[in-house]
């Protein structure tokens, strides 16, 4: 749950800066924001159709594992597919699917699961990869310990027109102050709650 709250956070904290962009103005509405918070609890939603034995795994996954790991992002994908054919047209699900579908490509076209390069990746899709891999970084794994913010910032910096868009990592570090207080607020709640 920390996750998901922290992740939709940085999301909106992202969009909202982009909105502020003149090249941006006209896509990130308020109404794209508000879409944006409350679709990317979704990103990893495909994750209910890997084997427990893989996904709860507590050390490095084999390639063969990996493999199946990947393919959450096309059970995702094609669920919200599935619920779109049913409700066409609900921009929630079309987003919803956008970045159950996308936020593992890469920005120089390496990411899975169609290999999609730059703008072509969905601009919901690139936002929430930032988002996740922060959190991934900054937050305590069964397999690793959190990195301290200055060590994520370098290695989310280090990857910029590789794994993430460049507009991106300036929406980042423009608002890195608010990434540290969402990390801080939920991390002091389930220090709290434990």
């Amino acid at each position: 749950g920390a996750h998901l709250e922290r992740v939709r956070g940085y999301c909106r904290i992202l969009t909202q800066y982009l909105s502020q962009l003149t090249e941006y103005r006209e896509i990130v509405t308020a109404e794209y924001i508000r879409l944006m918070y409350q679709t990317s609890p979704l990103h990893d939603i495909g994750k209910v159709g890997i084997p427990d034995t893989v996904l709860l795994k507590p050390g490095r996954l084999s390639d063969r594992e990996f493999e199946i790991m990947k393919t959450h992002t096309t059970i995702g994908s094609q669920t919200l597919d599935a619920a779109l054919q049913q409700f066409p047209g609900i921009a929630f699900l079309e987003m919803a699917r956008d970045i159950a579908a996308s936020h593992h490509e890469r920005f120089d076209g390496s990411g899975y699961p169609n290999r999609l390069r730059g703008n072509n990746i969905p601009l919901c899709a690139r936002i929430l990869t930032l988002a996740d891999v922060y959190d991934a970084l900054t937050s305590k794994r069964v397999y690793k310990d959190a990195f301290a913010h200055d060590v994520a910032r370098g290695i989310i910096l280090g990857e910029s027109g590789t794994q993430f868009d460049p507009a991106i990592i300036e929406a980042f570090q423009k608002t890195e102050a608010e990434f540290i207080a969402i990390r801080d607020r939920y991390a002091e709640s389930r220090a709290i709650a434990a």
